[in-house]
């Protein structure tokens, strides 16, 4: 793929505007750069994931609005990634943000990383788990105070650990 000037700036400013930018991605990543789950093959991923789970965090794909449990979770814990564990989310960061899916505030950045997508025509801000490098879902500037962001996640790429 050819990179024009216009994407480079178009995926700077989403990965600004998400609060991360491309130097604090690369940081997160590399810091799991000699991680087991950098080395697993799709039949591992496979045999290791549910179905619905496989397609979102190894695909990318996005699971049906109104669909997960997640969303309705309420109580004090931790949402971790369902590839591999690595916390993402305390529970006192979600809140009901009405879309279908679970959605926080505020996301432990230094196990995130981000990048732009084109996936429906417009640049969106995806982020992954920083270890597994699993497909999360999407940063939006739509969200409440104080961050103003909501991670809009898909709930079969996340597991909860109740505290």
């Amino acid at each position: 793929m050819t990179v024009s000037r216009r994407h480079l700036l178009l995926s700077a400013g989403a990965m600004t505007l998400a609060g991360c930018t491309p130097e604090a991605a690369q940081a997160s990543e590399a810091r799991y750069a000699n991680s087991p789950f950098r080395r697993m093959t799709a039949a591992q991923w496979r045999e290791r994931l549910p179905a619905a789970s496989y397609r979102v965090l190894r695909q990318a794909g996005t699971e049906r609005p109104f669909t997960s449990p997640l969303d309705d979770e309420k109580r004090t814990g931790t949402f971790v990634c369902r590839g591999c564990d690595l916390p993402l989310f305390r529970s006192d960061w979600k809140y009901d943000s009405r879309t279908g899916w679970p959605s926080f505030w505020q996301v432990m950045a230094d196990n995130i990383s981000t990048k732009t997508d084109f996936d429906i025509g417009i640049p969106r801000t995806e982020y992954h788990c920083a270890r597994c490098l699993g497909h999360q879902g999407h940063v939006f500037d739509d969200g409440p105070r104080p961050t103003g962001k909501r991670y809009c996640n898909n709930g079969v790429a996340l597991k909860f650990v109740p505290t």
